[in-house]
């Protein structure tokens, strides 16, 4: 079960607490979502993910942030198996392979964070 759909049934259970309902009374999360007014967590993260890797990609400095995203360890044997997915790959599928100089251009990097967030919360 992917972390998006753990994020969001976690989401639900506690605003239906915060409602003193159950699954029994049936009720929609629609109508739960807009009786609660609680924005949708897991579009949240996806913002800030897509905030803070922008943040990175711009920095100069040399700090450790960057260094961590382009570090490739090659100790030992790999599994079986599709790889698994890595931080920097669901950014690469909107923005492109070269999605740190895309970064660099604060409003073109701000027209792209709405996509990844459609993106990023239909994966279920």
């Amino acid at each position: 079960m992917g972390l998006i759909r753990r994020l969001r049934i976690t989401q639900r259970a506690m605003e239906r607490a915060m409602l003193g309902a159950s699954l029994r009374d049936q009720i929609r999360n629609e109508e739960i979502r807009r009786r609660t007014r609680v924005n949708d967590k897991a579009q949240r993260v996806a913002k800030l993910k897509w905030k803070w890797a922008g943040h990175i990609a711009r920095r100069t400095d040399g700090r450790w942030g960057s260094k961590v995203l382009e570090w490739r360890p090659r100790i030992g044997k790999r599994s079986v198996g599709r790889p698994p997915t890595r931080w920097t790959d669901d950014i690469k599928r909107v923005a492109g392979s070269r999605w740190k100089q895309a970064a660099q251009d604060r409003g073109f990097w701000k027209s792209l964070q709405k996509t990844y967030v459609q993106q990023w919360t239909s994966i279920s």
